[in-house]
């Protein structure tokens, strides 16, 4: 009797597909045997040589062969929102951080255009050399407010925010602790500032007192970094617990609250209201402002002292023009809107638990999403997740595969992202055609039988 296929016998003969059609159509250059001439200075210098290009080359070769399209820098006609318009034609979207809506609001509009009539687009240099403007002071003031610290310093960029203060606050005697899914930025920043760094596992404060235990008392200043809500699985970390180590070991805490404001708590405060703790607990909030303020550029709030000192020695705000006027003018409009009107809170809180509740019905796998704001759908490789994300395009639903090296191959997945805009008919309607496509993926033919049948193999 035949024997029924195991998923790793299909990504194999996938696998030896590609690569002899490749051979045949796209063909690698050949490694260079010992007998090769050595490349010449010039050959070194060609961009082609930058470490990973010829993986990229590959990749998109692959795609091209089994005729998927690129689901990555599609151009949208449209604002940023839950439905968006792609090559004229429109789509439900799943890839906008426009949380609550806020993107295109007339009062943000307006604010930005007021600053643009009175200020221009630009701020022309950095603060330091052209000066301040009265949005850049008052946006500060009302995230400062809406944190209760003292004082908070606005950047151009929210990746450059943590990497410039991480890099300025730390040095070589000190450490970063930090989730093992933390951002990009923190572990680039954590690179810059040339502190040990060690991450412990995700949302396990049990996994940090032991390494605070083990290795606290190697190292003079000590950081703890975690996020609010995880943009790649949509959870959220017991702050609570983390706030008691950090006083428990002398460690300073900072929450990356970027995907949390506007999201986390009952009125969309962020972490701390959604956990119960009071905001001064931790001594750095660190936020962006392109996902619910709409706008672009980072902040972080924290300590006078400390915003003192970042705005005098951290070269992402030192050295760089200030953030354009009519940015923090809508920026400060969108907070002041999210403020007075927790219903959309509420309503994003409702989509998020209606396409949470619809998903694990249809056996979707969605990891330890809260159901709020991200929900992933693990399809488990990248080559599925891929396929299914095209699917769905043709489909008219708009969401991104997050496949490997951004998360392990096993964990590739679909990751919805929801708004207060989406309608219930939406969300039914895209969960069940996930389900459908996903069902017929996994229980008609294998996957590569079809992508041989499409290319005639």
């Amino acid at each position: 009797m035949t024997q029924p296929s195991r998923p790793q016998d299909g990504r194999a003969a996938l696998a030896s597909f590609v690569t002899n059609r490749l051979g045949r159509v796209n063909a690698p250059r050949p490694e260079p045997t010992a007998e090769a001439k050595a490349p010449t200075r010039s050959e070194h210098q060609s961009f082609e040589r930058l470490t990973g290009y010829r993986e990229l080359k590959l990749q998109r070769s692959a795609a091209d062969l089994i005729g998927l399209n690129n689901p990555f820098f599609r151009v949208h006609e449209t604002r940023a929102a839950a439905t968006t318009r792609i090559d004229g034609k429109a789509f439900t979207n799943y890839s906008s951080y426009d949380y609550l809506g806020l993107n295109g609001h007339p009062a943000v509009n307006g604010a930005a255009r007021k600053a643009i009539e009175a200020f221009g687009t630009s701020a022309s240099a950095s603060r330091l050399v052209a000066g301040e403007r009265p949005v850049h002071l008052r946006l500060e003031r009302a995230l400062a407010a809406h944190y209760g610290t003292e004082a908070c310093v606005i950047m151009v960029s929210g990746h450059a925010t943590n990497v410039t203060a991480l890099g300025a606050m730390l040095e070589p005697a000190d450490v970063i602790f930090h989730d093992a899914l933390i951002h990009n930025s923190v572990v680039t920043g954590a690179q810059l500032s040339g502190a040990q760094r060690r991450s412990f596992a995700h949302n396990d404060p049990a996994a940090l007192e032991k390494l605070l235990e083990a290795t606290r008392h190697e190292h003079r200043r000590a950081l703890i970094v975690v996020e609010g809500l995880y943009s790649m699985d949509g959870d959220a970390p017991d702050l609570a617990a983390f706030v008691e180590l950090k006083r428990r070991y002398d460690c300073w805490l900072m929450v990356d609250d970027a995907h949390g404001l506007g999201v986390l708590g009952r009125t969309g405060a962020g972490l701390h209201e959604h956990c119960g703790v009071a905001a001064a607990d931790v001594d750095i909030w660190m936020g962006t402002l392109s996902k619910t303020l709409s706008s672009c550029g980072g902040y972080i709030c924290g300590p006078s002292v400390l915003v003192e000192y970042l705005k005098c020695t951290a070269g992402g705000f030192l050295y760089s023009v200030g953030m354009s006027p009519p940015l923090a003018a809508a920026a400060e409009a969108a907070l002041s809107i999210m403020q007075a009107e927790p219903e959309r809170v509420e309503r994003l809180r409702r989509n998020g638990g209606l396409f949470l509740a619809a998903a694990k019905k249809r056996g979707l796998n969605t990891g330890t999403s809260l159901g709020l704001a991200v929900i992933p759908v693990i399809i488990g490789d990248s080559l599925k997740a891929v396929t299914l994300s095209d699917r769905l395009f043709k489909r008219g639903i708009n969401v991104q595969p997050i496949i490997h090296p951004a998360v392990p191959e096993r964990a590739s997945r679909l990751r919805f992202f929801l708004t207060s805009e989406h309608t219930p008919e939406q969300i039914a309607e895209t969960v069940a055609a996930v389900a459908e496509e996903l069902a017929e993926l996994e229980t008609g033919a294998t996957l590569i039988e079809q992508l041989m049948a499409r290319r005639g193999a």
